[in-house]
């Protein structure tokens, strides 16, 4: 429990990468990130409109127009990353990800936010590239809500996750299907989400490696911004889980002074940690 409290105050100070080396995560065999134009399954990306970046207050700037510029570093900046990286260009704005749950309630790590940091977060909708390459520096501000509430959260060993309150209802998002039934060996997955805080990245074919009562383990190719992003059956598209932990982001090249994706084999390492979605589920029927 003290350690579980300490990691709560040090992501409170720390930047959205340092959190992110908190709750690593890394690259399983191939790499499998897709960005959300690139993906041709359409219910895939109506799912993925669901999910949610979750940004500091301080690096959001409404402007008169109706919209707000998003204040972030490039990926390759943050994390002294080396520009052979994919993505290595693209903006890390986010320190967490998130998913719609209820008309106001969504779901994410618990490691993530707290009722301290509530009044300091917010969470973005379309925090993603377009199709011609343009980064999401500014968005409509429609698609940025606050956290209002923490109605639930936990975070011990084996559970992590939390439920929180908007400050008004989601419009033109759908609310995302829950799972009632737990994943089983074998099955496959796929997760959505801001791996170390960059626009959204759609992360498919993960296989479950083993179960237990609060998550299971499977071998997805995700980073520490990804914490609390949704995790789906691939089939069914219905959230199984919130990708919570996992292996190291990131090895250092000492020939070349920079850092790259750790890299392991699709059935190697520890695999990453997923929170089973029962707990959203039930957190839900008290609200």
């Amino acid at each position: 429990m003290v350690k579980a409290i300490l990691v709560v105050a040090l992501c409170y100070f720390l930047s959205p990468i340092a959190i992110a080396k908190i709750q690593n995560k890394v690259i399983y065999g191939d790499d499998n990130r897709q960005e959300f134009f690139q993906v041709r399954r359409s219910d895939v990306r109506e799912v993925a409109d669901s999910t949610a970046a979750v940004v500091r207050n301080s690096s959001l700037t409404p402007k008169s127009d109706g919209t707000t510029d998003i204040k972030a570093e490039s990926f390759q900046k943050m994390v002294g990353l080396c520009s052979t990286e994919r993505f290595a260009s693209e903006p890390s704005g986010a320190f967490c990800s998130a998913f719609l749950v209820g008309d106001d309630m969504i779901a994410t790590a618990g490691h993530c936010i707290d009722t301290a940091r509530c009044p300091q977060s917010s969470f973005v909708f379309t925090y993603r590239m377009s199709e011609q390459g343009q980064a999401p520096n500014n968005v409509s501000s429609s698609e940025i809500y606050r956290c209002q509430a923490v109605l639930e959260r936990e975070q011990t060993g084996a559970q992590d996750y939390a439920l929180v309150k908007l400050d008004r209802p989601v419009r033109g998002h759908r609310i995302l299907t829950l799972a009632k039934d737990p994943v089983a060996v074998g099955d496959t997955v796929v997760t959505i989400g801001h791996p170390s805080g960059i626009p959204t990245k759609i992360t498919d074919n993960g296989v479950v490696r083993s179960t237990k009562p609060e998550f299971f383990t499977a071998n997805l190719d995700t980073y520490g911004g990804n914490s609390g992003s949704a995790v789906f059956d691939q089939n069914t598209l219905q959230v199984v889980g919130i990708l919570v932990r996992g292996e190291s982001d990131f090895v250092y090249d000492r020939v070349n002074k920079c850092s790259v994706s750790n890299r392991c084999p699709a059935d190697g390492c520890r695999g990453e940690d997923v929170t089973n979605i029962s707990y959203i589920s039930e957190a839900l029927k008290k609200h």
